[in-house]
C-alpha cells in the first residue's frame, strides 16, 4: 500500500515539474495598448499620441508647475498641455478661448502645416506663433483641419543657420520635430533681426557681428520657448 502511495506522489510531482505538451505550447495573449489612465482620453490626431483628462473633469487643486493666464477678466491655468478654469472650490478642464496668448508651447505638441502656416497642436487646441506678442496665440482650427500639408523644405545641411548653436531637445522631440522647429525659428529670427547667417555677411545692414549676435539671441529665445536647451 505504501508503495502505491509513493508511486502516485511521484507521478504527481513529475506531472507538476513537466507540463504536458499542450500546456507548454499555450500561446501568449497578443500585446495590447495599456489601458487609459482613469478619466483620461487618448489624443491620436496627427499622431499626437498623448493622454489628457476629459473635458469637464473637475479636480480639487491644480497640478504642480501650472502657469496662470488672464483673458480679459477671466482666469485660466495651464499645466501639461491642459487648460483649467476655477469652478467653486476646485478647477475644471476647459477649452481655452481663441486669442489667449501664452509665452511657451506645451511640452508635447505636434506641428502641422496648412497653406504654408505652421500650427502647433495639443489636446484639441491649435496655437500659432505671434511674434508681435512674443508668444503663441490660441487659434481657431484651420480650414481643412483633417488635411494638413507637408512642411516646406528645410535649408540644406551646408547652410544650417544655427550651426554655431548647440541644441538639446528637453521634451523628447523627434529629429523631424526638431528640424521643423529649427527651420521655423530661423525664419522668425531672420525676420526679427534682418540678419540671415546663410547669406554672405548676413546680407543685412550694419555690422555683421552685431547682426549675428542679435540673430543668435532671437534664435535661442524661439527654441527655448519650444522646449529646447540652447548653448
Amino acid at each position: 500500500m505504501m508503495g502505491v502511495q509513493m508511486s502516485v506522489a511521484a507521478y504527481a510531482a513529475d506531472e507538476h515539474d513537466h507540463p504536458r505538451p499542450e500546456e507548454r505550447a499555450a500561446p501568449r495573449p497578443a500585446a495590447v495598448r495599456p489601458a487609459a489612465p482613469r478619466g483620461q482620453v487618448f489624443d491620436a490626431r496627427y499622431n499626437h499620441g498623448r493622454y489628457y483628462p476629459s473635458m469637464g473633469t473637475v479636480r480639487p487643486d491644480l497640478p504642480v508647475g501650472y502657469h496662470p493666464y488672464f483673458h480679459g477678466s477671466d482666469r485660466f491655468f495651464f499645466a501639461g498641455g491642459v487648460w483649467y478654469a476655477p469652478r467653486g472650490p476646485g478647477f475644471v478642464v476647459v477649452a481655452p478661448p481663441v486669442g489667449l496668448v501664452i509665452g511657451v508651447l506645451p511640452a508635447y505638441y505636434s506641428t502641422v502645416w496648412f497653406a504654408g502656416v505652421p500650427y502647433y497642436y495639443a489636446d484639441n487646441v491649435y496655437y500659432t506663433q505671434s511674434p508681435d506678442q512674443s508668444g503663441y496665440v490660441v487659434a481657431d482650427p484651420p480650414p481643412n483641419a483633417d488635411q494638413p500639408a507637408p512642411p516646406p523644405d528645410a535649408p540644406p545641411p551646408t547652410s544650417t543657420p544655427d550651426m554655431d548653436l548647440i541644441i538639446y531637445p528637453k521634451n523628447g522631440q523627434t529629429k523631424d520635430q526638431q528640424a521643423a522647429d529649427q527651420y521655423e525659428c530661423h525664419s522668425w529670427a531672420k525676420g526679427q533681426t534682418g540678419f540671415d547667417p546663410t547669406q554672405p555677411a548676413g546680407n543685412g545692414p550694419g555690422d555683421p557681428n552685431v547682426g549675428h549676435n542679435n540673430y543668435n539671441r532671437a534664435m535661442s529665445a524661439c527654441l527655448q520657448a519650444r522646449g529646447y536647451q540652447v548653448n
